[in-house]
């Protein structure tokens, strides 16, 4: 019984000989073995298996004919069995075998035809397969006709069972043909069949089969290949159980209690990955197998007698092994990655959802970088986890076996080399370490470059106003220089790795075999092969431990971070609020803090039902932090809060103004329906009916993100009207007012405030002090405290600076935005801030040059030279290896002879085999141990100079990589900040950040990192043919047509691919800008009570990109199967002609050896070549999209003047001669004919109405957009002739978005450092600032992120010391004083004019008592003067439209 194998199997089965016991040829023809066996059991198997896949697929003649054909062939096969059984022949087993899987085969198709009658197959033939299947087992019945005519017995009428044998056989072949020849059904074009790839579901409902071979990709991939995946829209739903929402549910369900992070994500996916760790044990396994039967194969190939079904057993065996190798491997890394999408869904929408709930006071914790980085970097390490874990304790395992295998092979010599090995493992330790410390360092230095690029950003227009490009630029790149300098030593770290890697094997081997020798055994090729294959096996783990760990760290540590954030306190509005009291608003002895124990402190207030309640105090003093500790987003450390309803939410209208990036009409529905009654009173009220009129698609029309399109009155309108739609009761409006003109001020406040939400309780904050008279109380504020609260008369001379001038502030100033709405929105131009456009089809090969020329042409060739030398020295010296093993054949005794050939190349890359060590052998011979001595020469040679040029190519590819880094970066941030301010406007700030930030990571990093693999996997490739090809020449034959099925594959998925990439980021881009508009309006979303919404938003948001990710995942599966089965191919190919040329002796088995073990590792290097190329695609669009940018942006005009006087401009003498402007084409202009003529030392006042063209003299007279006509002269000369930079370096501007550098507030006010402290502290001092700078800490004090540290009051005084500091001619004041209260405001007026007394100076109007002391006033109205005289005589003329403004205002 132990000697039962195979070959007696067959023997029994066949009834044949047990020597030769599968012959092909038997009597002349086919032997019934072959026949019965391969010709007849295995194409009904095939029918079987692919019939099967058919029958999980959801719910005319030629069908109904198949049908019934397939029955009867199923009961005529079931007829045979019954027949062999009676009739019990030598050779029954094996008629019944065959017949069985016949009747098998006929049931199976019978069951998938009636499925796909059901199916969209139903109007064509089916699928191809199916009758071409059916059609492979007519030649078995052919021969088994031909067998039957030529026994005796079966045509004679006296054996009646035989004759029916032969009987049913004709009836099987004629039916066979029969049914495809009558199959009349209509073949209709494929294109009628089109399926809708949005509308259809991923892998459910699809067949094993389906499954296995990725075929529901078909359609997707088809559509990707003609170009029409365009939309997120076109890709396949996901599969149910990975829905966003389901795997939310349940891991929702598994977060009971207070428990850490990691022990809910073992709960919710540990089971089902735990279970893949066992597939993971039996790939490993089968890994081990091919080797195996290689050494088999070369064995059988040493022995000329040998059978040759012991050759074909091998060579069904290695194709057995490495299909299912192949099938299993790729299931498991398909099933890791659904896994890993569940945890992503999981964590993204975790951290979301916690974001709303977390209290005010504990995010304050952390920046807004910060929680975005959580929800971006910090959950795709996380998510990386599941990709690390199983490696971690099977590159051990494999690590066990091969040093197990290494002691079979030269006893305890191996120790040595182990030795070297495992001294190395501190240093690989040293320097992962030490990669990953520098990597902390360069991200940390990323974070401050990028933040200090958002800020630039941000700040754009004031860095273009001060001129000021050239210092920040000279900043981010001392940022860059830092980061470099880290990513510089990464890649020389890495570079070393590369060497140390490449130069162990040798190092090891080399110490094995002198270790061998010492010990006083002799060494023979055999031990030198076998023992080179282990230890190249030895360094795979090795290697890649170090990194597996690392990838396990960074999870724990981003795990960590997620972990602190979930630990924070949620917001409790159950134990902030008191219960139930008869008030609409109550506060009693509150104490409120942002984070620390001294926020605002209120007495007792209690407001009624309906009342309006008026809030007034100094800048600073608290009053929006009394609207937060209402809305409850204070901590309250003690005393009462109570709100009526408060489940309802607030209406809130911050100070700054939140806008969704949304068209106008959804920023004012929030969510609600709508309602054309409400929605036209609501816009009627906040004074929207005139702007909506000038914009091109009316409340249809996109705002950019922030409002980035709108003026600052017009966010502040649209932000209460958002409020006033929710139809709250109680309403929190912090200073609405501030930023619109006086006559839109006093509609808002007649129309909105005390008319459409008359009877709500309203609180309002407000500077306007002409409207606190219209309040049922007021509450006058002072350092976070309430000092008083009483009815207008009582409180009003309180607040009053001067109480008879009331009447005369006003302000009749729009605050004017980035642009005109007029100018500033085109809502047909798709680009316009819309989606980002996806680019399409292939990269152009102008994005290759690019990168070839940022890294340098000389340095690219001689990267690639040396590559080609590391290559040919590489496979040189495995040539060397086999013409050694081929001589010492030849010139060795007998004994040798037999001892090399059993254990040649018995070990390859791809894996290795257990044999019992061989007796070790003394061979007296003194010239072959000569021999061994030069042969072991010449290797170390080869070896020695190829570790020379691995470690050229290592280096000279670490530093053109950082060459190609830097010049992309330089030339990017020296065009995105000389873009004009028009590219700004219309590009949303995260599109432009998006280009610094993750595209610069991928040349950084990921490009340099893919490309190296990319460019070894082809050389490897090549040098694997070339070696392959010398060999065994006949493999050529079968690897033409597998070279142009690999091509024609690879070419399919590269297309789908592609667009996938490029949808998932398109995708990507949405989830965190969402997420990043959430934290940023927080106060207004929890307050409004939409938390819901947003995340049901959210959701679908990550959905969308889910969708692309997974099928992105299953594409790179669709093609790895196929990558595998080509593979498959190869190594069945070129074993099964090893064993052809056996037969007719014509083989060397040393280049066989060779060719083999190359084969086993091809599928590796296949899918290595086109993952790594798709990859490099993929990152490469990074460079395609900075380079969009470096080579296509607008710029302004980069000429300077030269013969410019320095004290240029002496006078300040401003004239504009016809000056037209628009900001784009196709829009109306927004300065129409202007002509006017300020005198030197004039002050002049500017007033009109939103969008009449006020902001935009001044972006004229910068320069910030250039005029169509007309020009401007500054004292009498052209602006146009003057450089950008000295133009604007000699003008100053107070603009009217306040904005800060986070940084100290001495680099605020002189970024540049040109000024002397006590300059500094004298404005600081003439803003009224001196007490504030001083309490925070000096000048070198922190503003704080875009200067949160200051109120908006503050920020604005900190813009105007900055303009005193310049000493320039001509002062452009835009609306610099809304948000401050009117006593500093009438100092600051006071400030301004003795400073600026004997200069030019230009103000937007914002109150008009500050315009009656000007000099001229200046009247807009649609782009054109319409006045331009001295107030007073302006009052005086009956036809003048400033004299009705005055009059409309009491003046």
């Amino acid at each position: 019984m132990s000697d039962f194998g195979p070959a007696e199997l067959v023997a029994g089965l066949c009834h044949t000989d047990e020597r030769n016991p599968f012959s092909l040829w038997q009597d002349g023809h086919v032997s019934p073995c072959f026949n019965q066996l391969v010709l007849g059991a295995l194409p009904h198997a095939g029918t079987a298996v692919f019939c099967a896949c058919y029958l999980g697929a959801p719910p005319p003649c030629g069908w109904t004919l198949r049908l019934v054909a397939a029955l009867l062939a199923a009961l005529l096969f079931v007829a045979d069995v019954a027949l062999v059984g009676v009739v019990q022949q030598g050779d029954m087993y094996l008629d019944l075998l065959t017949d069985g899987c016949a009747v098998l085969a006929w049931l199976v198709h019978f069951s998938a035809i009636t499925v796909l009658q059901k199916t969209s197959f139903r109007r064509t033939r089916g699928p191809p397969l199916l009758p071409l299947l059916v059609l492979l087992s007519v030649p078995n019945l052919v021969v088994t006709l031909t067998i039957y005519c030529k026994t005796d017995g079966y045509l004679n009428a006296t054996e009646p069972l035989k004759l029916a044998r032969f009987v049913l056989a004709s009836a099987d072949s004629g039916y066979t043909l029969y049914i495809n020849a009558v199959d009349g059904s209509p073949l209709v074009p494929e294109s009628r069949l089109r399926p809708d790839t949005g509308e259809m579901v991923a892998e459910d409902r699809s067949g094993c089969g389906s499954r296995l071979f990725y075929l529901w990709l078909t359609p997707l991939l088809r559509r990707g290949q003609r170009g029409e995946l365009d939309r997120p829209a076109d890709v396949y739903h996901l599969p149910r159980k990975l829905r966003t929402s389901v795997v939310c549910r349940y891991f929702h369900q598994c977060w009971e209690g207070d428990v850490g992070l990691l022990r809910v994500l073992h709960k919710a996916f540990g089971l089902r990955y735990y279970l893949l760790g066992v597939l993971k044990v039996v790939v490993n396994m089968l890994s081990f197998t091919g080797p195996l039967l290689l050494s088999g194969l070369v064995t059988f190939m040493e022995e000329d007698g040998a059978p040759v079904s012991r050759g074909a057993w091998c060579a069904l065996g290695l194709f057995a092994t490495t299909l299912l190798s192949s099938v299993l491997r790729n299931f498991f890394v398909f099933e890791v990655s659904k896994v890993a999408l569940s945890a992503r869904a999981a964590l993204v929408s975790a951290v979301y959802g916690k974001a709303l709930r977390v209290s005010g006071s504990g995010l304050a914790s952390f920046t807004l970088g910060e929680v975005v980085n959580l929800m971006s970097t910090d959950v795709d390490r996380v998510v990386n986890f599941f990709n690390s874990f199983h490696e971690l304790w099977s590159l051990p395992f494999s690590f066990a076996v091969a040093l197990y295998l290494l002691y079979l092979q030269v006893g305890v010599a191996f120790l040595g080399g182990l030795g070297v090995a495992l001294l190395l493992v501190p240093l690989n330790k040293l320097l992962a370490s030490r990669i990953i410390s520098n990597n902390r360092d360069m991200l940390r230095y990323k974070d401050s470059r990028v933040k200090l690029m958002t800020e630039i950003l941000f700040g754009i227009r004031v860095i273009k106003f001060y001129n000021w490009e050239s210092h920040f630029a000279q900043k981010v790149a001392d940022c860059r220089q830092q980061e470099l300098s880290h990513l510089r030593a990464i890649k020389y770290l890495d570079a070393m790795c590369v060497y140390t890697w490449a130069a162990l094997p040798v190092v090891i081997s080399i110490l094995t075999f002198v270790t061998f020798v010492m010990l006083g055994h002799q060494l023979t090729a055999a031990k030198v092969f076998t023992t080179l294959a282990l230890v190249g096996m030895l360094i795979i783990p090795l290697n890649s431990f170090p990194w597996v760990l690392n990838g396990i760290l960074e999870s724990k540590v981003s795990l960590e971070r997620i972990q602190r954030f979930f630990s924070l306190t949620n917001q409790n509005l159950q134990a902030h609020y008191a219960l139930d009291d008869r008030t609409s608003v109550l506060l009693s002895q509150g104490t409120f803090s942002w984070q620390r124990p001294d926020g605002p402190d209120q007495n007792h207030r209690r407001v009624l039902q309906g009342s309006l309640v008026v809030v007034v105090g100094e800048v600073g003093c608290g009053k929006s932090s009394l609207l937060a500790a209402v809305a409850g987003e204070l901590h309250r450390l003690s005393g009462v809060v109570y709100v009526a309803d408060r489940e309802v939410g607030f209406g809130l209208a911050s100070q700054e103004p939140w806008i969704q990036h949304a068209s106008v009409r959804d920023n004012i529905l929030f969510g609600k329906d709508y309602d054309p009654d409400l929605y036209q009173a609501v816009v009627q009220a906040c004074a929207l009916a005139d702007d909506l009129n000038v914009l091109p698609n009316g409340d249809k029309t996109e705002v950019g993100e922030n409002g980035v399109t709108l003026s600052g009155g017009q966010k502040a309108r649209l932000a209460l009207a958002r409020a006033a739609y929710m139809d709250k009761d109680v309403y929190l409006l912090d200073d609405p007012l501030a930023a619109v003109d006086a006559d839109v001020a006093e509609h808002l406040m007649q129309k909105c405030v005390l008319g459409l939400l008359r009877g709500k309780t309203r609180i309002l904050c407000t500077h306007r002090i002409e409207f606190v008279d219209r309040a049922d109380t007021v509450v006058l504020m002072e350092n976070g405290t309430i000092v008083k609260t009483g009815p207008p008369a009582e409180i009003l001379p309180l607040v009053e600076a001067a109480p008879k001038q009331r009447k005369n502030d006003h302000n009749v100033k729009e605050k004017r935005g980035k642009n005109l709405w007029s100018g500033g929105d085109d809502g047909d131009d798709p680009e316009r801030s819309g989606e980002e456009q996806k680019l399409a089809g292939g990269l152009a090969w102008r994005v290759y040059q690019t990168y070839w020329a940022a890294m340098g042409g000389a340095l690219a060739s001689s990267v690639l030279m040396s590559l080609l030398l590391m290559q040919a020295s590489k496979n040189v010296s495995d040539w060397w290896l086999s013409h050694w093993i081929s001589q010492l054949k030849n010139n060795g005794s007998a004994a040798t002879g037999e001892l090399v050939s059993s254990h040649l190349l018995l070990f390859s890359p791809g894996g290795l085999t257990c044999l019992p060590p061989p007796p070790l052998q003394t061979i007296p011979s003194s010239n072959v141990s000569a021999d061994v001595r030069f042969y072991l020469t010449v290797y170390t040679s080869i070896a020695a100079a190829n570790t020379v040029f691995t470690a050229l190519r290592a280096f000279l590819f670490a530093y053109g990589a950082i060459c190609a880094a830097t010049a992309v970066h330089n030339r990017l941030l020296d065009r995105v900040l000389k873009a004009t301010v028009t590219f700004f406007d219309t590009t949303p700030l995260g599109r432009v950040l998006n280009r610094f930030s993750s595209d610069l990571y991928s040349v950084d990093d990921s490009l340099p990192f893919i490309l190296n693999i990319l460019l070894a996997n082809a050389f490897g490739l090549l040098g694997m043919l070339v070696v392959m090809s010398y060999g065994l020449p006949w493999v050529l034959v079968p690897l033409l047509p597998l070279a142009l099925l690999y091509h024609h594959t690879q070419r399919f998925y590269r297309h789908t691919s592609r667009e996938l990439k490029r949808l998932c980021s398109l995708t990507l881009s949405p989830v965190y800008s969402h997420f990043s508009e959430t934290l940023t309006g927080l106060a207004t979303i929890r307050a409004s009570g939409s938390t819901a919404r947003f995340e049901e938003e959210s959701a679908k948001r990550l959905e969308q990109n889910q969708r692309c990710l997974f099928l992105s995942n299953a594409a790179m599966q669709w093609l790895d199967i196929r990558l595998q089965l080509i593979g498959v191919a190869v190594v069945t190919g070129i074993a099964v002609i090893a064993v052809v040329q056996h037969q007719f002796h014509s083989v060397d088995p040393g280049l066989v050896g060779l060719s083999l073990s190359y084969a086993l590792s091809i599928t590796s290097l296949l899918s290595g070549l086109i993952f790594s190329f798709a990859q490099t695609e993929m990152q490469l669009v990074s460079v395609e999209r900075t380079e969009e940018y470096s080579s296509g942006l607008p710029t302004e005009p980069q000429h300077q003047n030269a013969q410019l006087p320095s004290a240029w401009p002496e006078k300040g003498q401003v004239e504009f001669r016809g000056a037209v402007l628009s900001y784009r084409d196709g829009l109306p202009n927004a300065l129409d004919g202007v002509s006017l003529s300020v005198r030197p030392g004039e002050k002049v006042g500017v007033v009109g109405r939103t969008g009449s063209g006020k902001s935009t003299l001044f972006l004229a007279l910068f320069r910030m957009v250039e005029l169509n006509r007309g020009q401007i002269l500054l004292d009498g000369l052209d602006l146009s002739a003057v450089g950008l930079g000295q133009l604007r370096s000699r003008l100053a501007i107070i603009p009217q978005d306040p904005f800060l550098f986070s940084g100290t507030i001495r680099e605020n006010l002189d970024p540049c450092g040109r000024q002397p402290d006590e300059q500094l502290l004298d404005v600081l001092d003439q803003c009224h600032l001196s007490p504030v700078v001083e309490r925070m800490g000096g000048l070198d004090a922190e503003v704080g992120e875009r200067g949160k540290c200051f109120s908006v009051g503050q920020r604005q005084l900190l813009c105007l010391a900055r303009a005193l500091l310049t000493q320039a001619k001509v002062l452009c004041i835009d609306e610099a004083t809304a948000s401050v209260d009117q006593r500093t405001d009438k100092l600051l007026q006071q400030t301004i004019r003795e400073k600026f007394q004997d200069k030019t100076v230009l103000t937007i109007a914002h109150r008009i008592n500050t315009i009656m002391d000007c000099d001229r006033v200046l009247v807009m109205h649609a782009g054109k003067v319409v006045e331009f005289d001295t107030p007073l005589a302006l009052c005086q003329s009956d036809q003048s439209v400033f004299r009705r403004l005055v009059a409309a205002r009491g003046e």
